[in-house]
């Protein structure tokens, strides 16, 4: 039970201090449709896709990705140069029900979670970030493999068509 208690409170600790760090990543007040169809229509002029992290400003594992992120330039670099980032609030004060729907219900999966749309505004993957984790934190394998693996060039056909001798 003590160890439990020590886990929860360090948890708590932890995301406290990103939050600190980072300031409040959601915006429950945001109207979440009208920013994110601006989003597609940038990341669309820009050849990128956008990645709406759903998740809110309790969630711990929220943090931690945000955190994980920012601290592998090798990632972050992975994840400017293919992706527009969007925070999508859960929150008591705005679930943002209708937007989550739209998607598909992709909060069944727990939060994070990432909903890859195209330049169109498409939802092309959901990802269950559990699937992303290793011990108390995140694998980069797993993570580098997710990002390249949906970015704008790994969906598109020319990709991988062979060139002709």
């Amino acid at each position: 039970m003590k160890i439990l208690l020590a886990s929860f409170l360090l948890s708590f600790s932890l995301a406290a201090s990103a939050q600190k760090t980072y300031g409040n990543l959601y915006h429950p007040e945001a109207n979440a449709t009208e920013e994110i169809a601006q989003m597609v229509q940038k990341a669309a002029a820009e050849g990128k896709h956008v990645i709406l992290q759903g998740g809110g400003n309790w969630c711990v594992w929220c943090y931690k990705f945000h955190d994980f992120i920012e601290k592998d330039a090798e990632l972050k670099k992975l994840l400017e140069d293919n992706y527009l980032l969007y925070h999508l609030n859960y929150s008591k004060e705005n679930p943002n029900e209708a937007v989550f729907a739209q998607y598909g219900f992709p909060q069944r999966f727990g939060y994070p979670v990432l909903i890859v749309l195209d330049g169109n505004g498409n939802r092309v993957h959901t990802q269950d970030t559990g699937l992303l984790e290793s011990g108390d934190g995140y694998d980069r394998k797993k993570v580098e493999g997710m990002l390249k693996a949906w970015t704008p060039a790994a969906l598109n056909p020319g990709t991988y068509k062979k060139e002709k001798d």
